[in-house]
């Protein structure tokens, strides 16, 4: 397949293959200045606020620098084949069906700015000898970017490839709609609902169902489906990874994290009800922002309703700040008790109450009132001086990973 490939002196070739065996195990230092480099820059922005895409282009990063490295342990210093096994299929397949172009693989670029000069330190730890250094150096590059170069040709492809297809049959039809809908084009209401099979008068609530491991979506959304009572749904597929649902019902019960617990590896964001085009459009709306705050805080909950999380989704918006504020409002509190944390968090929902806290949480009220002394203790500032802000930190403290 590829000749007239330049092999470099046995000596370099060793260089490689050791350097190479050093960028098999990456630091997690080399990793997070690779995933930073990656996803700097406006045009990453709508990745790097998706968890699936997020997610998949990061697992792609890394499989492209052991892909590389493995290569040259295994046959130093020849060209190493593109990168494109059943992963970086995945993530091709999700590019196409968001409707994003190749312009995304520009992260390959500033990948390899970063992976490039970790490469270097350990080329720079390999030998002293500026000859051999040099040669090294100038084969690294070629080989590097020739093996990029190749991959995202491959890439490419494939991108063009999954979209040709998509753009064939009733699911791309539904996509097509869904997309006029949410941006609020004239469409009329009676073709859209032909074309969707769905009506868009009454109630609606949409959900986001995903999953970063691989998980199966369809069980989790049938769920989803069953225990809202619904008789039908509309499924929007907008990648591997991820569902568009919604559902002609005003509202989800509070036990669908019970109910979903055959689907660990599944998560739901569910937006608010509304009803008509504009409930229909708002509620999605709602779902993506409250998946996008479970990403931004790397919150382990399953579930999220947006009518229970709108305070720490606008709270979150920059997750550094929210952290300073947390910490600066609850100081020591942080690190204390669960037993005091739910204890502090139930007395102020119950409005300072302590007879009704200790009802809520089956507890003693002198037990309540010994947690909420500790409490105080570990606050920065008494609890009765900032009651409010204490509950947005308590908040954000819940949902954060």
């Amino acid at each position: 397949m590829f000749t007239m490939w330049p092999l470099p002196t046995p000596a370099v070739r060793d260089l490689l293959r050791r350097g190479a065996e050093v960028a098999l195990n990456p630091r997690p230092n080399w990793l997070h200045d690779l995933h930073a480099a990656v996803f700097a820059g406006d045009r990453m922005r709508v990745l790097a606020e998706d968890p699936v895409l997020s997610e998949a282009l990061r697992h792609n990063t890394v499989s492209n620098l052991v892909h590389w490295a493995a290569a040259n342990v295994q046959d130093p210093g020849h060209r190493v084949a593109p990168n494109v096994g059943p992963q970086t299929l995945e993530l091709a397949r999700d590019l196409a069906r968001r409707g994003l172009d190749e312009r995304v693989l520009d992260s390959y670029r500033t990948g390899q700015s970063a992976a490039w000069r970790r490469w270097m330190e350990i080329c720079f730890d390999l030998t002293s000898d500026p000859a051999q250094l040099r040669e090294l150096l100038d084969f690294s590059s070629l080989s590097i970017s020739t093996f990029l170069d190749d991959t995202i040709a491959g890439l490419t492809a494939r991108i063009e490839a999954e979209r040709q297809e998509l753009d064939q049959g009733s699911h791309a039809d539904r996509r097509a709609v869904v997309g006029l809908l949410l941006e609020g084009a004239p469409i009329h209401r009676r073709h859209a609902e032909e074309r969707l099979g769905y009506g868009l008068t009454g109630a609606h609530t949409a959900a986001i169902v995903w999953s970063t491991t691989g998980a199966a979506l369809e069980g989790a959304a049938e769920t989803l489906t069953k225990i809202t009572g619904a008789a039908r749904r509309l499924t929007v597929i907008p990648g591997a990874s991820v569902l568009w649902v919604w559902l002609p019902v005003a509202g989800v019960p509070r036990d669908l994290e019970t109910a979903l617990h055959e689907h660990p590896g599944v998560r739901v964001a569910v937006g608010r009800a509304g009803r008509d085009l504009e409930g229909f459009r708002r509620s999605h709306l709602d779902a993506v922002a409250t998946q996008r705050m479970l990403t931004r805080l790397t919150s382990p909950r399953q579930v999220a309703r947006y009518q229970d999380v709108h305070l720490v989704v606008l709270l979150s918006a920059d997750p550094a700040q929210a952290d300073e504020f947390v910490a600066d409002t609850l100081g020591d509190l942080r690190a204390a008790d669960q037993d005091v944390l739910d204890t502090l968090h139930t007395y102020v929902a119950e409005q300072c109450n302590t007879s009704r806290t200790a009802e809520r949480l089956y507890t003693h009220r002198n037990t309540v009132i010994r947690r909420l002394a500790r409490a105080d203790e570990l606050l920065p500032r008494p609890l009765a001086e900032n009651v409010a802000g204490v509950a947005a930190a308590l908040e954000l403290l819940r949902w954060r990973g």
